[in-house]
């Protein structure tokens, strides 16, 4: 599944065009489940309810939900996220959330909710996933990491980082990079497609030297791609901006083919 964001509409559509059967089959997302559209609520209650057969990594919004939720970060007036905090399950549901992955496997399949940077090997980003998902489950690490895993700094990877600006690094490229430079730096204010990019840098998946280039990787988040990475090999984008008006977008890890949903059916 591509990024839900609160649509459970469209998500309930889209599984029923896929004939998927909760009993059988198995539901895997790359984050986002919540913020921006109508029923971030219900979507997070469908997904939980699904038990063993439904995972998924963390995406931005979902950490944001987090930290919300825990008091390091006030609502925007753009977020659609009340209705979890007012909810009388809302505990259940954040230790549920707390718990899933920054990063995923399926097979020969990866998946992560923004990407992974061009100077990290598979393994290197499974390992730095598990640390952030450590103190994400650390009762005293975690409420250090929600005040403060806010910002764009440092921008660039460093072996020998160490504390919470290594975890934010980690966390920012896991689920809110799109542009970085050869080297890895980041460049987080540009949202736009590949035709209109900051000028010095790439797509985080368009450097000649990514050492994840063999590997398949499944990942959200860019909904202005629209689904599309430009004939590059071995990624299936799954954000094409339900949330915004476009479509949803489901694939099958047995066929690899796609199945979309407009937000208007």
């Amino acid at each position: 599944m591509g990024d839900i964001q609160g649509c459970l509409a469209c998500l309930e559509g889209l599984l029923e065009r896929a004939g998927f059967n909760p009993k059988n089959d198995h539901l895997w997302a790359v984050g986002d489940l919540v913020n921006r559209g109508p029923s971030s609520l219900e979507t997070l209650r469908f997904c939980k309810s699904l038990g063993d057969n439904f995972r998924t990594t963390l995406g931005n919004h979902d950490l944001h939900l987090l930290a919300v939720a825990q008091g390091a970060k006030a609502p925007t007036n753009k977020d659609t996220l009340q209705d979890i905090l007012n909810a009388p399950d809302r505990h259940d549901i954040f230790e549920w959330l707390q718990h899933q992955p920054l990063l995923l496997n399926h097979g020969d399949y990866t998946l992560v909710h923004a990407g992974i940077p061009p100077q990290w090997t598979l393994a290197q980003a499974k390992s730095y996933a598990a640390e952030v998902e450590a103190a994400l489950r650390s009762p005293t690490m975690g409420r250090l990491y929600f005040r403060h895993m806010y910002g764009n700094e440092p921008r660039l990877w460093r072996n020998d980082l160490d504390g919470t600006d290594r975890l934010r690094l980690i966390t920012n490229y896991f689920t809110r990079m799109r542009y970085c430079d050869a080297q890895g730096a980041l460049e987080m204010n540009n949202k736009q497609p590949p035709s209109a990019g900051p000028p010095g840098y790439l797509p985080w998946y368009a450097h000649s030297n990514r050492l994840t280039r063999d590997n398949k990787i499944v990942f959200g988040h860019w909904a202005s791609l629209n689904g599309s990475v430009g004939g590059e090999k071995n990624l299936f984008p799954l954000d094409t901006g339900c949330v915004w008006g476009g479509r949803m977008r489901l694939m099958s890890l047995t066929t690899e083919n796609y199945i979309h949903q407009s937000c208007s059916q």
